[in-house]
């Protein structure tokens, strides 16, 4: 599956980090948030593939509640320059 790659330099909101827990090592994939809500999950493993793409933040973490995936604590927020 195939997904237009969104500028990750410039408009990124946040990431955060999601790990398969039951897996041995754990699982990672990388979730990012752009500033127009569209978010992307990229998979480490893959080469960074995008894996999944949705239009807002909430279908991507039911994306990977579904797969029972848990999200690290902490969100790496992008810093605004005012």
């Amino acid at each position: 599956m195939s997904f237009p790659a969104l500028n990750l330099a410039e408009d990124w909101d946040f990431t955060e980090l999601w790990i398969d827990s039951t897996a041995s090592p754990p699982y990672v994939l990388v979730l990012l948030s752009h500033e127009s809500g569209k978010t992307q999950i990229y998979d480490p493993a893959e080469h960074d593939q995008v894996i999944f793409a949705s239009e807002t933040y909430q279908d991507a973490k039911l994306w990977l509640l579904e797969d029972e995936y848990e999200r690290v604590e902490q969100r790496l927020c992008s810093e605004k320059v005012t």
